[in-house]
């Protein structure tokens, strides 16, 4: 049976469903935490771990059987190829992926939500950092986030305001019609890229983030800015 999500805040009455993508590599910390956040709002929630090795396996076993789809790969194979298995198993109207920590808050998908209730036009809409509230970031990440954005909107004469959001909520039939590759970080860049090379429309709007740093399981390191312009920059200039 289809679980749905709803913003009866928002100006309409409809129930939408919408799938929660939850790639892993060892956020055994974290996890339950996300989990039981994630689970406060009716959605349908896909877990796909990417081998772990921490003990993370182990509360997905207690998870596999509550309404929770769990996938496993039997090796870590980076966070773009788990979003592409959780997106074959996604079935809601729009799909957003939501990272195994606690810097994203849940509380925010009406939020995210919301621009679509009111324009279908829309493809995508990214939950900005900068138009929100923002904790514990650290300088140089809030100085490349910055650079990146600039220079995916030059590249492709766009408005994103944070393009390295972890919040992006796309039309799940949107996301499907395009092919994606990349196995990394840089898959969302890769998807965005194409996404604003087709002339999809993208808006903002505001959410709250609570940074962490790699003491604390952050994964992204200083080499992945490099990857991403060279995604940006493979993707602007070749076919899709």
């Amino acid at each position: 049976m289809k679980r749905h999500v709803s913003a009866t805040s928002k100006p309409s009455s409809r129930e939408y469903l919408l799938s929660i993508m939850i790639p892993v590599y060892n956020e055994a910390n974290t996890l339950a935490a996300v989990i039981d956040r994630v689970r406060a709002v009716p959605v349908q929630i896909i877990v796909v771990d990417d081998g772990s090795t921490d003990g993370t396996e182990a509360i997905l076993d207690r998870l596999d059987d509550q309404g929770i789809r769990v996938v496993r790969h039997p090796r870590n194979r980076g966070k773009g190829a788990a979003v592409r298995t959780a997106l074959a198993h996604a079935t809601g109207d729009w799909v957003l992926i939501q990272d195994a920590d606690l810097e994203y808050a849940p509380e925010d998908y009406p939020e995210l939500i919301a621009p679509f209730l009111r324009d279908p036009s829309i493809a995508v809409v990214f939950g900005s950092r900068f138009l929100g509230r923002i904790e514990d970031m650290k300088l140089p990440n809030f100085v490349a986030n910055k650079l990146l954005t600039w220079f995916t909107n030059f590249l492709f004469n766009s408005r994103i305001t944070d393009l390295c959001t972890g919040y992006k909520l796309y039309r799940t039939e949107t996301v499907r019609e395009i092919p994606l590759v990349r196995d990394g970080f840089d898959l969302e860049h890769e998807l965005t890229a194409k996404l604003l090379k087709r002339g999809c429309r993208i808006v903002d709007v505001p959410i709250t983030y609570m940074g962490r740093d790699v003491s604390a399981g952050k994964k992204v390191r200083w080499t992945d800015f490099f990857l991403n312009i060279r995604t940006l920059l493979k993707y602007r200039f070749s076919g899709i």
